[in-house]
């Protein structure tokens, strides 16, 4: 019973695995493209750690970790039908956050990927401690 148990874990962790990467593929844009949309006015929604936000961070992200998203929906509402670009570390979490928006009936949300990794190294402006 345990072995059944345990591969029933092992094939959900897998399925989520493989849910996030097409999330990412699907509806990701890469770092300019969020520049760019941030630069015209899209929400940039970092979704790391405080701490991870206070090292460095894309200008002007807004930070909401990933863990309060859904209660702080209230805050973001007015971008329900707006562009959202949301950025994490790699593009993992930020892929999670999607879904979750995408849920609550945010109609333009997309991915950053590569997240704010891709953002520093293609030289994109940031903010740092």
């Amino acid at each position: 019973m345990n072995l059944k148990k345990t591969f029933l874990a092992l094939a959900i962790m897998l399925g989520l695995v493989f849910a996030v990467q097409q999330l990412q593929a699907a509806d990701g844009v890469d770092v300019k493209q969020a520049q760019a949309m941030s630069q015209q006015g899209a929400l940039l929604l970092d979704v790391r750690e405080a701490d991870e936000y206070a090292a460095v961070h894309a200008a002007n992200a807004k930070l909401i970790p990933l863990g309060q998203v859904g209660a702080r929906l209230k805050e973001i509402e007015s971008w329900k039908d707006k562009p959202v670009a949301v950025i994490c570390r790699s593009g993992r979490r930020s892929a999670i956050a999607v879904a979750l928006l995408q849920e609550a009936g945010f109609t333009q949300a997309v991915n950053v990927q590569g997240g704010t990794n891709a953002w520093v190294q293609a030289g994109q402006e940031v903010v740092k401690q």
